[in-house]
């Protein structure tokens, strides 16, 4: 089965080409790394406790009432997002801190989909995540679709979907997942066939159309008998994986050494 990895900054069209991706022609299954974010972090479980015990104290509005029919108070997501978005010192360590918290989490959920699909034969899955490259989890990945769009672009769109963030909110929050001109050459330095940039600065139907001819790419080659054969003869399945991850791996030390050539 094909691992798709789909990434993106804030307000670029991520969730919009993940909805077309699970809709006719393509239904592909989608695991959502923000999503899984909000399940591992439920009141009762580990992650839940583990946020408490270390913001409570210092977020007065961390948790929301106990809503009715539920146990447990929710976390407070907006003050949360307020305590770790943003560029000084304190809010970047309590971000790393709240990520060392979650992604674990996030990780053995998404193992667990993944391998729940695998066995209900589907020939692709697409792991829709922001901070693929941060998370490192792009070594994983044999394709991944990068949807990328123009700092102006962004910033409008997020006004208009969060019109309740003031101007420095919204820059912090678009901050936060790193600048698209980075995780553009990342894509594209994965080379042919294994990373595509998707730019949507237009409307929806352009990126539908720019949506199916990346598919349309992805798909050749990678459907019918091998679905089959990996499927019947999961050894080959595991080398199969094993040799991608190889491949990503030597990719992203690849970068990572041209990065600290550029830097010296």
């Amino acid at each position: 089965m094909l691992l798709l990895a789909l990434t993106g900054s804030l307000s670029t069209g991520k969730s919009t080409v993940s909805k077309l991706l699970s809709q006719p022609p393509y239904c592909l299954p989608i695991i959502d790394a923000d999503v899984l974010a909000r399940e591992v972090v439920e009141p009762g479980t580990s992650g839940y406790r583990k946020i408490i015990n270390h913001f409570e104290n210092t977020t007065p509005d961390l948790l929301l009432p106990e809503p009715a029919g539920r146990k447990g108070r929710p976390l407070n997501r907006a003050a949360l997002g307020r305590r770790v978005f943003g560029s000084t010192p304190s809010r970047q360590r309590d971000r790393r801190i709240l990520n060392s918290i979650v992604h674990p989490a996030v990780r053995w959920a998404m193992v667990r989909s993944f391998l729940y699909y695998y066995v209900r034969g589907h020939w692709a899955v697409v792991l829709d995540i922001p901070l693929l490259y941060d998370s490192h989890l792009d070594i994983f990945a044999p394709v991944v679709l990068m949807v990328a769009a123009s700092p102006e672009v962004q910033m409008s769109r997020l006004q208009l979907r969060d019109p309740h963030l003031s101007i420095e909110e919204a820059r912090d929050r678009v901050a936060s997942q790193g600048g698209v001109d980075g995780k553009v050459a990342r894509t594209e330095a994965r080379g042919e066939g294994r990373g595509y940039v998707i730019w949507n600065d237009g409307s929806r139907e352009e990126l539908k159309q720019k949506v199916g001819q990346v598919m349309r790419e992805v798909e050749r080659g990678r459907k019918g008998i091998w679905r089959l054969i990996f499927l019947v003869f999961w050894p080959l399945a595991i080398v199969w994986a094993g040799w991608e991850v190889a491949l990503g791996l030597w990719g992203r030390r690849r970068w990572e050494a041209q990065a600290n050539r550029k830097g010296e």
